[in-house]
């Protein structure tokens, strides 16, 4: 296994190395190699020197890598717990569902990886080989990538800042051997902070096709959404839409559905018509989704009539509409 404190690898004269100090100012800073917490450290001539300031050494290799993948698509919101993991990997389930498709999933929630879980591969490990890190497979056209497979225990907690977050997110980039992928799906923590700064620079030589933003129908979390689809085009992010999850209560017996969240500012529709961007759906909650979330298995496999799954399948099909995949 590749241990947490070897998967950034020694970088460039001209990066910011792995084991940056803890309260490291960054490059782009004016005290990057003068402050104090740079007494020590390996790179701080350089940084001082404002070499470090140019153009990433990683991104021609992350240029190479991306230019085998078709489609790259971030799953993105604002708030924390609205399921961003979870449809994630419903999408991931669902383009691999045609096996002449080849699909990835990156986790770069370095904190809070769950996206292992949820695909039911949480127990494998990260293996190296003459071409870069392979992905851990859940089938043979649905590959995986995160900082999960890589913790000696679930229990461990990351602590990183940005610098060596964004050193893993580049070897990511890099030195995972994803081959031909027709999507890249690329599953993100809540705010627009280090992560998600990271990978717009990593590939906006390659491009991005866009970003599918998700929220709650409560104003408490469209707040932060507003802030999300600020972000995306602030950045130059194509936003394919929003999804509204956990809309309403469908009783998987009775089938009656019923407001848990409820949508007091007029919910996703309201706020997307304001933001003039694309409603894509609403997702139902369905209390099954959870249950097949800690079990690694596909909901859309496991429960096909659900009202659930077939929104999740409509939003599916518009993001290939919208795409011209379809």
């Amino acid at each position: 296994m590749i241990a947490v404190q070897q998967a950034v690898e020694a970088p460039s004269p001209l990066s910011v190395p792995s084991n940056a100090p803890e309260h490291c100012p960054g490059t782009e800073s004016e005290l990057a190699g003068k402050a104090a917490a740079c007494a020590g450290c390996a790179n701080q001539d350089v940084c001082a020197s404002g070499q470090t300031k140019g153009p990433d050494p990683a991104l021609p290799f992350v240029r190479e890598r991306m230019s085998n993948v078709k489609r790259k698509i971030l799953v993105l919101s604002g708030k924390g717990g609205v399921g961003k993991s979870t449809f994630t990997a419903q999408l991931g389930w669902a383009f691999s569902a045609d096996d002449r498709v080849q699909t990835g999933i990156m986790d770069v929630d370095i904190c809070g990886p769950s996206i292992p879980t949820i695909l039911g591969i949480a127990s494998e490990q990260v293996h190296a080989s003459s071409s870069g890190w392979s992905p851990v497979y859940v089938q043979d056209n649905l590959g995986v990538m995160s900082v999960g497979f890589m913790l000696p225990s679930s229990k461990d907690a990351i602590m990183w800042r940005g610098p060596k977050k964004n050193g893993l997110i580049s070897q990511f980039l890099k030195d995972v051997d994803w081959g031909e992928l027709d999507y890249l799906l690329v599953d993100t923590p809540p705010g627009t902070s280090d992560e998600h700064l990271s990978i717009v620079q990593y590939l906006k030589e390659s491009g991005i096709d866009g970003a599918v933003v998700i929220t709650t129908p409560q104003e408490v979390a469209l707040q932060d959404v507003r802030r999300e689809i600020d972000f995306c085009r602030k950045v130059g992010i194509r936003v394919l839409g929003v999804v509204e999850n956990m809309s309403g209560f469908v009783c998987p017996n009775c089938k009656t559905e019923s407001q848990i969240f409820k949508p007091s500012t007029g919910g996703a529709k309201k706020m997307a018509a304001e933001m003039g961007v694309e409603l894509l759906g609403a997702v139902p909650l369905d209390p099954r989704i959870g249950k097949s979330a800690d079990y690694g298995v596909s909901f859309l496999d496991e429960y096909p009539d659900s009202p659930a799954s077939i929104a999740y399948m409509d939003i599916i099909d518009r993001i290939k509409q919208i795409l011209g995949d379809a």
